[in-house]
C-alpha cells in the first residue's frame, strides 16, 4: 500500500513538473527575445542572445511611456477593485441575511451571468455607453465593475454564510447601526475572501486588453495592454521591443501575485467549504 502511494505521488511530482515546464517555456522565450536584436530573433528565436543588451527596454520605456501607461493601469485597477470589493461584498451580505423569494432570484441572475461571455453583449454594451458618453475611462471603470461583480458576489455570498449571526445581532441589540454592523464587524472577518477577490480582480484588469481598446484610445488614457500592442503593427513588428515591453508589463503583476498567492486557494477553498 504504501509503495503504490510513493509511486502515485512520484507520477504526480513528474506531471506537475512538465505542466509547469510548458506554462514556463513560453515566458522564458519572451524573456530571451528582450535582450536580442530584431535580426537575432528572425535568425533564431530559440538561440540565446550572443549579449544581453538592455537597450531594447531602454527604447521600449521610452515609446512605451511606460510611466503614464502603469499609471493608467493602476488608476483602472485599484479604483474598480476597491469598489468592487466593497459593493459586492455588502450585497452578498444583504443576499445572505434577508433570505426572500426576491433575494433568492437576485442571486440566481448573478450565478447565471457568469456563464455569459463578454463578447456576448460587446456590440449592444458599446452603442448603450456612445449614446450615454461613456467611452471614457470612468465608462471603462464602471462597465468593468459590474462585469466583475458578478463572480465576486458569489464568492462573498458562499463565504458570509458561515458567518455568525448572532455577533450581528448583539451588536444591534447595542445600538449599531447597519452600516457599523458591517464594516466593524462583517468586514473584518471575511477578510479572508476579500483578499482572494481583490487578487482575481487586480490579475483580471491589469491583463485586459478587449474592453480597454474599444473605449479608451485617447494617447494619455491607454493602459499598459493597449500600449503594448503599438509595437505590433499592420505592417511592421518590432518583436524586440515588444518582447522588452511585455516583460515590463508582467513585472508588476508578477510581484503582487508573488506577494499575495498564499490567500488565493485559501479564500477561494474557505469559500466553497463555507457555501
Amino acid at each position: 500500500m504504501q509503495k503504490k502511494k510513493t509511486i502515485s505521488h512520484i507520477l504526480i511530482i513528474i506531471c506537475c513538473t512538465i505542466l509547469a515546464c510548458i506554462f514556463i517555456f513560453p515566458i522564458l522565450l519572451l524573456f530571451i527575445n528582450s535582450f536580442k536584436s530584431l535580426k537575432e530573433i528572425y535568425m533564431s528565436v530559440l538561440q540565446l542572445p550572443k549579449t544581453l543588451n538592455l537597450d531594447n527596454y531602454i527604447s521600449a520605456f521610452e515609446e512605451l511611456d511606460y510611466l503614464g501607461a502603469i499609471r493608467n493601469s493602476l488608476i483602472v485597477t485599484c479604483t474598480v477593485t476597491t469598489a468592487n470589493i466593497i459593493c459586492c461584498s455588502m450585497a452578498a451580505w444583504v443576499l445572505v441575511r434577508y433570505k426572500t423569494r426576491i433575494s433568492t432570484f437576485i442571486f440566481t441572475m448573478f450565478s447565471v451571468a457568469v456563464l455569459i461571455p463578454f463578447q456576448c453583449v460587446m456590440l449592444p454594451l458599446l452603442t448603450e455607453m456612445g449614446i450615454l458618453n461613456m467611452i471614457n475611462m470612468p465608462g471603462l471603470m464602471l462597465v468593468n465593475l459590474g462585469f466583475g461583480s458578478s463572480m465576486s458576489i458569489i464568492l462573498f455570498h458562499g463565504f458570509i454564510k458561515n458567518v455568525p449571526v448572532e455577533l450581528e445581532e448583539a451588536a444591534a441589540i447595542d445600538g449599531a447601526s447597519q452600516p457599523r454592523i458591517f464594516f466593524t464587524i462583517v468586514l473584518p472577518l471575511i477578510k479572508g475572501i476579500a483578499v482572494t477577490v481583490a487578487i482575481l480582480n487586480v490579475m483580471s484588469l491589469w491583463n485586459d486588453y478587449l474592453l480597454p481598446s474599444l473605449t479608451i484610445n485617447k494617447r494619455g488614457t491607454q493602459t499598459l495592454p493597449l500600449r503594448t500592442y503599438l509595437f505590433f503593427g499592420a505592417y511592421t513588428k518590432k518583436w524586440n521591443l515588444g518582447a522588452a515591453a511585455l516583460i515590463m508589463a508582467m513585472i508588476p503583476i508578477v510581484i503582487f501575485y508573488v506577494a499575495c498567492q498564499k490567500h488565493i486557494i485559501k479564500g477561494v477553498t474557505e469559500g466553497a467549504v463555507k457555501g
